[in-house]
């Protein structure tokens, strides 16, 4: 049977992080003032009233986090390089120190042997663009390629490979429709162009990067969609969601068109964001690859009430994360079975960036490493059953802050002492490590 064992020779290992969840060092060395950090200041927006105002400390700490990954055996490292500690307002005068950092990074980790591989947007905006509108005004996506172009200009030469966005699916639910992450509006369908705002942003910032002759990535949460019955109401809430959560996001950049979202009562030009030509921006000049950030599949139904066209139903039978999400290793299979019956030959080579689950504080993660194996397994099923898939960068190498749940979800294969700042390196570490040096044994042996 065909496991984790069998993955092709070639295949990058990775570990993921993300800029405002580790970094700390909100106030110092020029950096500006994010949404995060607002957002975090709100009372009650997030457990406990916790910030990334310190995080993992990895601003001073990041050669301590590269021996890690050093001893780790990984191939790459995605991280988020910060908006704001670049161009502190979003636009204007950049912030040299902010690229001294980055660029220390990206030494160290190729010193280490680690291709890097930066994330340009995980989340945090520059609040002074927020204040203008945000990811709701089209101005931001011109701004994001002139950020894009200045980072570029100084790590391009020893950078391969970019990411332009993390997750626009999450963001603009979680940051403008519900509220509940940074920067905390609740506009429901109003926030769709959010969605757009970021797609025309990517599309400005890999036509500069691809000009350059770099490769260009996007990475996005994607979900396998499954009714909760067979009844044409299930059926059809599934395909409304699957057009928001999965079609809105993937089908521009690789068919150069917007999904049918007339469930929502919205046309083609997503409330007036869309104009001539901005789908060719996106679409071209095309990707080098697909980053899926894949943790569970969705289960819907149909609504029982007014509102949205759809009802979230439980994924039963399966165990939890402490998130309380449901595990089903096979839903990553069936994923990108999906997509590839979906795009066809328009699908690029898919990288899974990010995968991984939280667990109780225990150094002691046996759970952790069974999700991790279960899930790899069945990315070495999707491999033999034909799908071009490059790389597995798991989430994450440290406990960090998570976002609206603060620090109480850890997703490390590094324990963090919080207070101490302390770095432990969890069973699952040492499992992945083993792993990595395996596959690469029986890959030189081939």
């Amino acid at each position: 049977m065909t496991d984790r064992h069998d993955l092709p020779a070639g295949f990058r290992w990775g570990v993921s992080t993300a800029a405002y969840q580790i970094e700390g060092a909100v106030d110092e060395d020029g950096r500006g003032r994010s949404v995060w950090d607002a957002f975090c200041e709100r009372p009650g927006a997030v457990r406990n009233g916790e910030s990334g105002r310190v995080a993992c400390d990895h601003y001073r700490r990041w050669p301590q986090d590269v021996e890690l990954m050093r001893e780790l055996g990984v191939d790459g490292y995605r991280f988020s390089i910060a908006w704001p500690r670049v161009r502190p307002t979003g636009r204007g005068p950049v912030n040299t120190a902010g690229l001294d950092f980055y660029d220390r990074l990206v030494d160290g980790l190729l010193d280490a042997g680690i291709t890097p591989l930066p994330t340009l947007f995980h989340w945090d905006l520059p609040q002074a663009l927020e204040d203008a509108g945000g990811w709701l005004r089209r101005e931001t996506a011109f701004r994001f390629a002139e950020y894009a172009s200045t980072v570029a200009d100084r790590l391009g030469d020893r950078v391969p490979a970019w990411i332009t966005l993390n997750e626009p699916f999450v963001h603009m639910v979680y940051g403008y429709a519900l509220g509940i992450h940074a920067p905390g509006r609740a506009l429901m369908l109003d926030a769709l162009p959010a969605a757009h705002h970021q797609l025309l942003a990517h599309g400005l910032a890999a036509a500069d990067l691809r000009g350059r002759g770099l490769d260009v990535l996007i990475a996005n949460n994607l979900t396998p969609v499954r009714p909760a019955s067979d009844a044409p109401g299930d059926r059809a809430a599934a395909e409304a969601y699957d057009a928001l959560h999965n079609r809105l996001f993937t089908d521009p950049l690789l068919l150069g068109r917007y999904p049918d979202l007339s469930a929502y009562g919205v046309g083609p030009d997503l409330r007036g964001a869309v104009r001539d030509g901005d789908l060719d921006l996106i679409a071209g000049p095309g990707l080098n690859g697909l980053g899926v950030n894949y943790y569970n599949p969705t289960r819907i139904a149909a609504p029982t009430g007014p509102g949205l066209p759809f009802a979230e139903a439980p994924v039963e039978g399966v165990p939890r994360t402490h998130f309380g999400w449901p595990v089903v290793p096979e839903g990553l299979r069936e994923l990108l079975l999906t997509l590839r019956e979906r795009y066809g030959d328009a699908l690029p080579p898919v990288t899974v960036t990010e995968n991984g689950c939280s667990t109780d504080d225990s150094l002691d993660d046996a759970f952790r490493t069974d999700y991790l194996a279960g899930h790899l397994d069945a990315l070495a099923r999707a491999t033999a059953d034909g799908i071009d898939v490059r790389g597995y960068y798991t989430w994450s190498l440290l406990d960090n802050f998570e976002w609206g749940e603060g620090f109480g979800e850890r997703f490390g294969l590094v324990h963090v002492d919080f207070a101490t700042q302390q770095r432990t390196p969890k069973s699952s570490f040492a499992w992945y490590r083993d792993l990595i040096a395996a596959h690469r044994a029986k890959s030189a042996a081939r």
